[in-house]
């Protein structure tokens, strides 16, 4: 059975079929359940199948669908359509919330389901189809008498209907657990008009839905429901007086007709012979039968007498029997009704009156009264019918509910249409607009990110055949385009940062020309710089200041830091000896020369940030840990970091590079004095990660300085 049913349930299945197999399941399963008589109905195992993976629609259809079917074997199943209604709307909130895969849901699931159906199903049939369903409950219910009828029918309707949506919730997740995840995801996105959606897809869609005020689906689905049930209050109102109104002028007119009858039947001649001898009068009782036999052809007669109007009262020539009142004996007066007083005086004057409606003593009642006459054309009395509005408003009302029993599930079904539309048509395709151009506004300018966004964009395949179409084809043809653009600016930008690097290198050379000494040192410095900086970072030192924009503008601004020695004479520059006192303090001046330049430079080009950065190295790479530097004293982390960074990258260099006033020193050596200065001369952080990347400090020595390292 699993293997037929893989087979079955293959990827190319598509969800309408699915759809189908549970409405069939159902019908199935029910269609047993009858043939043999059993207590319980096995007709929601389709209805937890399809509502669990499809959602509320699909579950709403194949309810519906379900029930209309069974009418066939079943003529009262149409009644019960809401049960398989709620279940499916029951089961999307459950697996909305959480799923089946916990065994205390499940629980929890069978006992309302139970709970719920069997109660509604026990008012149901001795409420409105006025009879037990199940002959077998039934039975049961004769033999148990302790409570009243309808207590242990519904006591019992409850237990069987918790026993049958185990059996039925059981069924289910066995038919679920045995589909593949494909065809899972099928009945998911029935009818969608764009890609299969994902369960995150999904979740992110109706994220982005709770985040708006209202959301397009729920103000769609208010309004549908709104006119909805305005619909159907308005025009039921209106069917049921139009219906009322038809039924009461029909019966009006079989009173009419029976009153004229029975006023032809009746000898006006003898009335006051009836009145006084009653029942012993000659011909009085087969008068009387006569009159029981109109009343019984006429429809909806409660009702039918002869009577005399006096002006003290009414006094019966015939009375017949009925179920509600004893009938009046001939001669035996009766008070005249409020309702007939202001038509006393036509009475007394025996002409015709209209047919009166009241709610006196014999209850809500139309009276049609007719003259009887004698052969002389007197009216001697009057052949009365009251048909009993009562029973028409209780007809009415009985029918009310049938209709709202049979109609409440077609009724939800037309609201799930509604919803399932709006959402197929616009809020899911809508929903993933929004979230691919949220993804896209926030790639920023990351031209790979920007590239993916466009691709899961143009991927959604929407085809709704409308302005929602139209939208996403203008959204997709916007984020290429504007996706291009930037690549194009980038280019530029590369471009100009490019250029911006030669101005700096060259800038860089020219000071490094006139510095006999400096050899290299600018791309040596650059790259420790580059090193230090990213071993920061790996370490998560000053994690707030150091970013990979931060490193670039750092390794971009290195070898504009010594861009000062621009000023200093070269006699002073390239003195092979040591420096005197005023020498000394000429070439310190190279600091302060160095910021100016790059301030200004700043000015012309609106503060670029990787300037900043070369300005302060320019500035400030001089300065020392300990407060003893020059050319402004700072110390600690008072001294810009870019300028730390810079100054163990530039001793670092002096020391293992030869001078005019010194030959290289050893590795070792140097990097014993770069220990030594941690802490005093330099940031200790800096030095820490310095020595911690010896391997790529020694692929640069060798790759400029050829030593042997």
């Amino acid at each position: 059975m699993k293997a037929y049913l893989r087979r079955l349930y293959k990827d190319g299945v598509r969800g309408e079929v699915l759809i189908s197999f549970g409405i069939v399941i159902n019908v199935l399963m029910a269609y047993i359940a009858h043939l043999l008589g059993l207590p319980i109905y096995l007709d929601t195992i389709g209805t937890v199948f399809i509502a669990a993976l499809g959602g509320l629609f699909p579950g709403i259809v194949t309810a519906v669908a379900t029930n209309l079917l069974c009418s066939v074997f079943n003529p009262e199943a149409i009644f019960f359509s809401i049960i398989n209604v709620f279940i499916a709307c029951y089961t999307v909130f459950i697996t909305g919330r959480s799923s089946f895969r916990k065994k205390l849901t499940v629980a929890g699931f069978i006992l309302v389901t139970g709970l719920v159906s069997g109660g509604v199903s026990a008012f149901i049939q001795l409420n409105v189809i006025d009879h037990m369903q199940n002959k077998a409950m039934a039975d049961i219910v004769e033999t148990f008498t302790l409570l009243s009828g309808h207590i242990t029918y519904t006591i019992l309707s409850i237990i069987l209907n918790i026993f049958d949506k185990a059996l039925s919730t059981g069924a289910a997740l066995l038919i679920i657990s045995i589909l593949p995840e494909t065809t899972k995801n099928r009945i998911k996105n029935l009818g969608l008009k764009q890609k299969l959606l994902s369960d995150d897809d999904l979740k992110l869609i109706k994220k982005r839905g709770g985040e708006a005020h209202t959301s397009v689906r729920t103000r769609m689905s208010l309004v549908l429901v709104g006119i909805s049930v305005s619909l159907v209050i308005i025009m039921g109102t209106i069917c049921v007086q139009l219906y009322f109104n038809y039924v009461k002028e029909e019966r009006r007119q079989v009173a009419q007709s029976a009153v004229r009858f029975a006023a032809q039947v009746v000898n006006g001649n003898r009335i006051d012979e009836y009145l006084r001898n009653g029942f012993q009068s000659p011909g009085y009782t087969e008068t009387r039968q006569t009159l029981e036999h109109i009343r019984e052809s006429a429809l909806g007669v409660k009702y039918l007498y002869i009577l005399k109007v006096e002006r003290d009262g009414c006094y019966f020539v015939f009375d017949l029997d009925s179920e509600d009142a004893e009938a009046y004996l001939p001669g035996e007066k009766a008070e005249l009704e409020e309702a007939f007083l202001p038509y006393l005086d036509d009475l007394l004057a025996g002409r015709a009156i209209e047919p009166i409606e009241s709610d006196d003593l014999s209850g809500w009642v139309l009276t049609v009264y007719e003259p009887v006459r004698n052969d002389r054309g007197e009216t001697v009395a009057y052949a009365g019918a009251d048909v009993s509005l009562e029973y028409t408003a209780a007809y009415i009302n009985s029918f009310i509910v049938k209709v709202v029993f049979i109609m409440a599930g077609f009724f939800v079904f037309v609201i799930a249409f509604g919803i399932w539309i709006t959402g197929v048509y616009t809020a899911f395709p809508i929903g993933s607009i929004t979230s691919c151009v949220d993804r896209f506004a926030k790639s920023g300018d990351d031209q790979e990110v920007l590239d993916d966004n466009v691709r899961k964009i143009r991927a959604l395949g929407i085809q709704t055949g409308d302005e929602i179409e139209r939208l996403y084809q203008a959204i997709c043809k916007m984020t290429l385009q504007q996706a291009e653009q930037v690549r194009e600016i980038r280019h530029y930008t590369d471009s100009t940062s490019k250029m911006q690097d030669g101005l700096i290198i060259t800038m860089a050379d020219m000071v490094e020309s006139r510095d006999s000494d400096t050899g290299a040192h600018v791309q040596k410095t650059a790259a420790y710089v580059k090193i230090i900086a990213e071993g920061l970072k790996k370490k998560g030192y000053y994690a707030e200041k150091i970013t990979d924009k931060y490193i670039a503008d750092c390794v971009r601004s290195a070898p504009l830091h010594d861009v000062g020695k621009i000023n200093i004479p070269d006699n002073v520059l390239n003195k092979p000896g040591k420096l005197t006192d005023e020498e000394f303090a000429i070439m310190k001046t190279h600091a302060s020369a160095g910021r100016k330049i790059i301030e200004k430079a700043i000015s012309t080009v609106h503060g670029e940030s990787y300037l900043k950065e070369a300005r302060n190295m320019a500035g400030y790479h001089h300065e020392r840990w300990d407060g003893k530097g020059y050319p402004e004293n700072l110390h600690g982390e008072v001294i810009p970091l870019s300028a730390r960074i810079m100054a163990v990258a530039d001793v670092f260099d002096a020391l293992t590079s030869p001078r005019v006033y010194k030959p290289a020193f050893p590795l070792d050596k140097a990097l014993s004095i770069i220990k030594e200065g941690a802490g005093s001369q330099f940031d200790p952080k800096c030095v820490e990660v310095f020595m911690e990347n010896l391997t790529e400090v020694k692929v640069i020595l060798k790759k400029y300085n050829n030593q042997d390292v």
